[in-house]
Parts: structure tokens; C-alpha cells; sequence
């Protein structure tokens, strides 16, 4: 299945950060918090403007994000869990090495 976002919306999939501390210690599924970072799946055409002109979004698909605790409406799209948030819930974009690493 096929699904294309509207307007400044985009489609993300939640990155699984890592079970265990820094100390060694793994975090049981029951005290885990959802992760806040995720993959770019889908991105919108973008905004309409004052003079009806799109402005298209600054994230584009593949794009590692952070975004807010409470960000987001959960779906189910083919079977996978996913997150349709407006592009202002996202707080930043990660990038560099460090940002592929974490997300691997």
C-alpha cells in the first residue's frame, strides 16, 4: 500500500534506540519510553502561502529527525506502525556519521 501525505504532513517510522545503558544494564520492554527519533518514510507537497504558492518542506525522505514526546498520530500503514506529524513537530534533523550510527 501506497501512502502520500498531505500538505506539510510526513510519514515517520520510529528508530528502536538501544535496550541497555551505558553501564551495561538492560532496560526491560516495561520501562522503556518510545523512542523520539525516527526515519522520514513520505513527506507532503508542503504549505500553501499567503499568495498560494507551495512551500515545500525542509526534510525530505530518509531524513533522521527528533521530534516531541507527544508528536504525531500513531497508524498502522501494510502492517507497520508509523507516525503522521506536521512538520513542526520536529524538532531537528540529525546528521553526520553519529546520526547513522544511532539509527543503525
Amino acid at each position: 500500500m501506497k501512502f502520500r501525505p498531505l500538505h506539510d504532513r510526513v510519514l515517520v517510522r520510529r528508530i528502536d534506540e538501544e535496550a541497555r545503558t551505558s553501564g551495561g544494564i538492560i532496560i526491560p520492554d516495561t520501562a522503556k519510553e518510545k523512542p523520539q527519533r525516527g526515519e522520514i518514510v513520505a513527506v507532503g507537497p508542503g504549505s500553501r502561502a499567503d499568495d498560494n504558492k507551495v512551500v515545500p518542506l525542509d526534510v525530505k525522505v530518509g531524513d533522521r529527525i527528533l521530534f516531541g514526546k507527544w508528536s504525531g498520530t500513531e497508524v498502522k500503514i501494510g502492517g507497520e506502525e508509523l507516525l503522521i506529524m506536521k512538520e513542526n513537530d520536529i524538532l531537528g534533523v540529525l546528521e553526520g556519521p553519529a546520526a547513522a550510527k544511532q539509527a543503525a
